[in-house]
């Protein structure tokens, strides 16, 4: 039966450039959808937050290029809170799945991994 699921996942964008954002946006969200075994039309929406010191492109953009075009998207600042994880892109995404929650694969990759340790692979 699908249901509707949610996803979590982050990366850390090696430094605050335009082609950092968007390779590092891009490497997430096919990782989530290959751990998952999803198309782009399976996903409802995506809410990706940036933190504050990564200003240098939106992340949905780079997720337009990869077949998101049909895929509400919004990006947002994440809270500024001392000593967090720099560079930080971070993903909650609704989607359509035959999986249940608990076969759901939550993606956290490089440095980001550490920011979820429970769900991390």
């Amino acid at each position: 039966m699908t249901s509707v699921r949610a996803i979590r996942g982050a990366t850390q964008a090696t430094a605050n450039t335009a082609e950092a954002v968007d390779l590092a946006t891009k490497e997430l969200l096919l990782a989530i959808m290959k751990e998952n075994a999803l198309s782009p039309d399976a996903f409802i929406s995506v809410i990706f937050t940036a933190s504050p010191d990564l200003n240098a492109a939106f992340p949905a953009s780079s997720a337009r290029e990869i077949g998101f075009a049909q895929v509400p998207l919004i990006c947002g600042l994440e809270i500024d809170v001392p000593g967090a994880l720099e560079r930080a892109i971070r993903i909650l995404a609704h989607v359509e799945s035959d999986r249940s929650k608990s076969e759901i694969s939550h993606v956290f990759l490089g440095a980001a991994k550490s920011l979820r340790k429970d769900l991390a692979q």
